[in-house]
């Protein structure tokens, strides 16, 4: 009977670490859901900020960098390697934009809506 008991316990122990192993693929797969919806929602609303504040450099500026630390939040949540890079990189880009001036802001926006566009198509492929 002690013999048996001690077979049990092996198998006990490679059942919990399969289980615990299967969760916390659970737990990538939700935190890549989580991702691809977040990431695109981000990119979407400073589009419509953008277009919005062409004439006012100063809060432009401030949705740059609003949106670069929500991308980053969202990089690092991110399970996919593809999403969190292109989530790192385009929070760089962004906020690697200064916008003193209505000039600088159109300049800003045409930049934007360019590596914005890159950004979303990255996404679709990880996301798929």
């Amino acid at each position: 009977m002690r013999h048996l008991k001690s077979r049990f316990v092996p198998l006990a122990v490679f059942a919990l670490a399969v289980f615990a192993a299967g969760c916390g693929e659970v737990n990538n797969t939700i935190d890549k859901a989580q991702a691809c919806i977040e990431a695109p929602k981000i990119v979407t609303d400073l589009g419509t900020q953008i277009t919005k504040l062409t004439d006012d450099p100063q809060a432009m500026d401030k949705a740059l960098d609003d949106a670069a630390s929500k991308l980053n939040n969202v990089a690092d949540k991110a399970a996919n390697t593809t999403l969190k890079e292109a989530s790192d990189d385009l929070a760089a880009t962004l906020t690697g934009i200064t916008v003193n001036d209505v000039g600088d802001a159109v300049d800003a926006a045409q930049k934007v809506t360019t590596e914005s566009a890159a950004y979303v198509e990255q996404v679709a492929k990880a996301c798929s």
